[in-house]
């Protein structure tokens, strides 16, 4: 490791975020952030936020990515990494527009952005670059000079991000029942998503059955799976399954629901689950009550013993993943021939989206693509 790692051209980081509530008062404007343009009555989404409500209404994502935020400097700040990190969210304070305004006036010209979603799809990635794009013009009307933007590659198969839900899974199998462990499933966990969403999710060339979205997950779930094989000397089943969802009933989206899994593990005589929350980063308001609260109540009134393991957080082989990942793009830029680190079949995932990658239904502009209006 040298003495001093070479972050140029960029001049600093942004950790970009989906926001969260951080009181009861908070809960109904965050959800109408959340849902602007989708004409939902207040009323419904006084419904939404019970899942708040019953949190106080407080979502644990802004103090894990104020955790975040402070294991990035300090990593940064060990191994001679000099990038000032920001944060900002789409849908909650600190705001997106806020933060990148605040990088401007603080002379910031060359910005990379790491994104709390590891996978590709409209949701985990474009709708981030919509945001970014939104956000700039924003500044652009107020006679701002604007930044350069890219984003990170897509990290779902970096070691940093993998190893982690290994060691959750080992500890989970290990936390059940002596009787029920050999025998237990494992359920690779992810964020349900319209079936067309997901058939359009990464580049063009992926599109088709479930698209990046998809064959990225079932990836990881292979690699921890192996994983688990060989540390624990079992082979073990396992599926991935989804959660979370929340459109029309007449939309299809992906499937099959965790709950309706753990219904069919159950009739099946599976002696024991793990639930593996292999599509989230953090412990936020999703896993603590799709899994945490619903999940695990389901699991309960079958008699059917369940373990979750954990999400990456700021775990320090996660906190050095994104500083490899920040090296890498940056030697990259500098015209330094580099080899990205990646785990399992799919190898890394590209620098910069192409056209096609994740489109919206209704076209915007997106910012850190080829098709970026702020190249």
């Amino acid at each position: 490791m040298p003495d001093v790692l070479d972050a140029s051209p960029y001049d600093a980081l942004l950790l970009l975020s989906f926001g969260g509530p951080e009181g009861p008062d908070d809960v109904v404007p965050f959800l109408e952030n959340v849902t602007r343009g989708r004409g939902i009555p207040k009323e419904r989404l006084k419904e939404v936020g019970q899942h708040y409500f019953q949190f106080g209404g407080v979502s644990p994502i802004n103090d894990q990515n104020r955790a975040l935020l402070h294991a990035l400097r300090e990593d940064f700040a060990g191994h001679g990494l000099d990038l000032p990190v920001y944060w900002g969210n789409r849908n909650w304070a600190p705001y997106l527009t806020d933060t990148l305004r605040e990088m401007v006036r603080d002379g910031r010209r060359r910005v990379l952005v790491l994104a709390t979603s590891a996978y590709a799809s409209y949701s985990g990635c474009r709708q981030y670059r919509e945001n970014l794009a939104d956000a700039l013009a924003t500044l652009e009307a107020e006679g701002l000079e604007l930044p350069r933007i890219d984003k990170l590659r897509h990290y779902f198969n970096h070691p940093g991000f993998v190893e982690p839900m290994i060691d959750g899974v080992v500890r989970s199998l290990a936390d059940l029942p002596e009787d029920v462990r050999d025998g237990a499933h494992i359920a690779f966990c992810t964020h349900s998503i319209p079936n067309t969403a997901a058939d359009t999710s990464g580049p063009v060339e992926s599109h088709g059955d479930g698209g990046a979205y998809v064959a990225q997950h079932l990836d990881v779930a292979r690699l921890i799976a192996d994983a688990v094989r060989e540390r624990t000397g079992v082979e073990r089943p396992w599926q991935l399954v989804y959660q979370s969802r929340s459109g029309a009933p007449h939309i299809p989206w992906l499937e099959p629901d965790i709950c309706d899994h753990l219904e069919e593990r159950h009739a099946a005589g599976v002696p024991a689950v793990v639930m593996a929350p292999i599509g989230f980063v953090s412990d936020h308001m999703e896993v603590l009550y799709d899994l945490d609260t619903e999940a695990t109540a389901r699991a309960r009134e079958l008699g059917l013993p369940v373990r979750r393991s954990a999400t990456v957080g700021d775990d320090p082989r996660f906190v050095a993943a994104v500083r490899e990942l920040i090296v890498e793009r940056a030697a990259t830029e500098r015209g330094q021939d580099v080899t990205p680190c990646a785990l399992g079949a799919l190898g890394a995932s590209h620098d910069v989206c192409p056209v096609g990658c994740c489109p919206a239904r209704a076209p915007r502009p997106a910012a850190a693509g080829v098709d970026s209006p702020y190249a």
